[in-house]
């Protein structure tokens, strides 16, 4: 387990990647991504199928930054 600090700073310096996935999914849309998955799940099969914790998090309302809360804390 790593938190998603962990993960962002993995990609940051691993793949050289300037923001991490994570971070990246908050300011783009919890809500936003569930979406393209369900597509790309509903298009090319299971392999694509949404995480769980993508859908909990997005039912709960944690959406990202424009919510205030997704994988990280945003306040304004």
């Amino acid at each position: 387990m790593a938190s998603a600090v962990d993960i962002d700073a993995a990609m940051e310096r691993g793949y050289r990647h300037p923001m991490g996935p994570l971070r990246t999914t908050d300011i783009v849309g919890l809500d936003v991504r569930l979406g393209i998955a369900e597509e790309l799940h509903a298009t090319l099969g299971e392999r694509f199928a949404p995480p769980e914790l993508l859908r909990r998090m997005v039912a709960e309302g944690n959406v990202g930054r424009k919510s205030g809360r997704g994988f990280y804390e945003w306040s304004e």
